[in-house]
């Protein structure tokens, strides 16, 4: 497939994305699957980089623009934030950038459009002086991100928010989970280096390693056969946070993809009676084939976390994982996306669902039992402030202490802020019940 191909499916995904018709992942799962010959990477590499600077793109673009472009016309606009994304952030040589941009409107069966995406990329790089100084001006085009997400960043972190902003528009690193049931992190580590795969040992878990540079799953030796699974290190504490004992009755709730629910497992070799919860049958899909893989058992179950009466049966749970819905605000190194489809309105919307979340499971939980709560966030709001108020309106919960190095230590809880040790950003608190 040529690279002009490429670029078109590219700006296919974009306007599919920005027409709020899914997200960057499942999008580019469906392109994968109807384009088989599509050089997945490189439209990965165009797709989550205009994600990434969306903000500073769009600035630019609506800057050269005299008039903004007809909601039927989202595509022209895509591909303009494509062209600028390559003149500015890749190696692509600019003529190479700017005419097979412009070759794309043809494609597009939009010929009037050639002149218009030639005229703004070209003036795009006459100008990038002229254009730097006012993307400086600009808080939301200068840290490529929402301004209404940069104000309570600013708000949460006053001493930490640039740093936060800054690391949201790194790429995250590929950081693996051993299972140390089948082969020690030490010996992995040597198995990973005997195939050309350099990765250094993570700080935070036991059983992690980051590597050097990614590489498809495909690569990993033992992958298929369930000696390693890709999970951030942050996302992995969650087992050794909850600590469950041998034989623990324990409700993984929110359980999808299931990197958690075979982290769990894993952490006592599967002597666990688990149930993995999820309200998705399709992302259930995913659990069921990583416990497959990993030769783990859970009984997995489709149903509501919240509609108690589908899915317990009245047997009280000795400990509790809550990973629940949040804003992603912690993960954008990994799904820039967020920065377009997480609206300022859909936070207090997120609370209402973990005060619910939180509410509900908490009565499945026996006396001297343990809760983990966990968000991929960085919001005060569904972190601390929403433990804080769950403790004070319950009555029989107290907050547990967890001590862990490089972690902002909360009045409740820890905070890790996005690329602490490389770690995504990640919010604990463990609860027990009295």
């Amino acid at each position: 497939m040529s690279a002009v191909s490429n670029r078109l499916l590219a700006t296919k995904v974009l306007k599919s994305l920005l027409s709020q018709q899914g997200s960057l992942s499942s999008l580019l799962v469906t392109l994968a699957r109807e384009n088989p010959d599509a050089n997945l990477p490189l439209i990965r590499e165009y797709t989550f980089g205009v994600c990434r600077w969306y903000q500073r793109l769009d600035f630019v673009a609506q800057s050269m623009m005299d008039k903004p472009l007809r909601k039927k016309d989202n595509d022209i606009y895509c591909l303009i934030l494509l062209g600028l994304y390559q003149l500015k952030f890749m190696r692509t040589p600019a003529h190479a950038a700017i005419n097979e941009t412009v070759s794309l409107t043809r494609l597009l069966k939009k010929n009037w459009a050639s002149k218009l995406v030639n005229a703004v990329l070209r003036r795009a790089q006459r100008e990038e002086d002229t254009l730097e100084l006012a993307i400086q001006a600009d808080n939301s085009a200068r840290y490529s991100h929402p301004r209404w997400l940069i104000d309570a960043l600013q708000k949460d972190w006053p001493d930490s928010f640039e740093l936060i902003l800054e690391q949201n528009n790194l790429q995250a690193p590929m950081t693996l989970r051993v299972n140390g049931g089948a082969i020690s992190r030490q010996n992995y580590l040597e198995l990973l280096q005997q195939n050309g795969i350099h990765a250094s040992t993570g700080k935070h878990s036991s059983s992690s390693l980051i590597l050097e540079s990614p590489v498809d799953v495909s690569e990993l030796p033992g992958f298929y056969d369930g000696l390693v699974s890709v999970q951030d290190e942050a996302s992995q504490m969650s087992a050794s946070l909850l600590a469950p004992a041998a034989g623990a009755r324990v409700l993984d709730a929110c359980a999808a993809p299931g990197g958690k629910t075979c982290a769990l497992l894993e952490y006592q070799a599967g002597k666990l009676e688990l149930i993995a919860l999820d309200n998705s049958q399709q992302r259930l899909q995913r659990v069921n084939e990583n416990l497959d893989r990993l030769n783990l058992e859970a009984c997995v179950i489709c149903a509501d976390a919240i509609d108690t009466n589908s899915w317990w049966d009245g047997k009280p749970f000795d400990a509790i994982l809550l990973d629940a819905p949040c804003s992603g605000t912690g993960v954008i190194r990994r799904h820039p996306d967020i920065k377009l489809l997480r609206q300022e309105t859909d936070i207090e919307r997120l609370i209402q669902i973990q005060h619910q979340l939180l509410d509900t499971l908490w009565q499945c939980l026996k006396p001297g039992g343990k809760l983990l709560y966990s968000t991929c966030s960085v919001l005060r709001r569904e972190n601390e402030l929403n433990i804080e108020a769950f403790i004070a309106r319950t009555g029989n919960a107290r907050a547990v202490s967890l001590d862990k190095q490089q972690a902002n230590n909360c009045h409740f809880g820890i905070q890790f802020l996005p690329g602490t040790d490389k770690l995504d950003g990640f919010y604990y608190a463990l609860l027990e019940k009295y």
